[in-house]
């Protein structure tokens, strides 16, 4: 954990992607306490910025996130989470976040 680079507010960008399709989900953030949680778990946690606070994934939608899989990359200043996802990532009811064409 010591040598994770959070940013300067102790966050640290996550990308989420389904494992067995490689289908990348979603971007959050997590600080030290929510990746701890979902290293605990087993299931996603993170750092909601605009109602800063803790947010489980699934907690209010039941969309959880079954982690299968935690990387960090080279810098060890971004984390890459495969994880099972038994619902849509997105708040919209979408899959994926990243729907949007140029």
């Amino acid at each position: 954990m010591e040598s994770i680079k959070f940013n300067s507010e102790g966050l640290i960008p996550v990308i989420i992607q389904q494992y067995d399709t490689n289908e990348v989900l979603m971007l959050a953030w997590m600080n030290k306490e929510s990746l701890e949680e979902t290293i605990k778990t087993k299931k996603t946690c993170f750092w909601s910025r605009s109602r800063n606070k803790i947010w489980k994934k699934g907690e209010t939608s039941g969309n959880t996130q079954l982690v299968k899989d935690i990387k960090f990359d080279c810098d060890k200043d971004t984390i890459l989470i495969k994880v099972d996802s038994n619902g849509p990532a997105c708040h919209t009811g979408k899959n994926s976040c990243f729907f949007n064409k140029k």
